[in-house]
């Protein structure tokens, strides 16, 4: 490899370099673990977590702890309903529904928001990216495997 090319730094490298500690960083190693042994690839371009090619979700680590820093996961996909095999209880429609990520006026195609159905409640406002979790804890976490759980059977009936 010459100098002038580096290598992508690994999801683990990534997180090292994040300003996060204790829980938030043991946390995000075992998700780090998780995506690897559920075929997920961290570390795509502008954070893409690619599963068979197509992006399952979006995720940022960084070194500061302005939002979207450290640690922050975007869905990727519609969440109008659930999948077959792949229930949502109460409580994980709750903390998908506090995690709805609003519009700012990016100026990207979404702006100003649309309204969306999320896993049966309207959500006005609602940026591309359906939720966001910014450093998320363990139950956080709980819901966003579920949610990948659900991006990758989407993304299996599109194969």
């Amino acid at each position: 490899m010459e100098n002038s090319e580096k290598a992508r730094p690994t999801f683990e490298e990534m997180i090292a370099n994040a300003a996060l500690s204790g829980g938030a960083l043991q946390s995000a190693l075992d998700f780090a673990a998780y995506l690897r042994e559920n075929g997920l690839a961290a570390g795509g371009e502008h954070g893409e977590v690619a599963y068979k090619g197509k992006c399952a979700c979006y995720m940022h680590l960084d070194g500061s702890d302005q939002k979207p820093g450290p640690w922050t996961i975007w869905s990727e996909g519609g969440y109008s309903g659930e999948y077959d095999g792949i229930p949502m209880d109460a409580r994980m429609k709750e903390i998908a529904w506090a995690h709805v990520n609003y519009c700012g006026d990016c100026g990207g195609s979404c702006s100003p928001g649309t309204q969306k159905v999320i896993f049966g409640k309207t959500f006005d406002h609602v940026c591309g990216a359906d939720m966001a979790f910014h450093v998320p804890d363990a139950e956080a976490l709980e819901c966003v495997k579920k949610l990948l759980e659900m991006r990758k059977r989407a993304i299996d009936g599109m194969q």
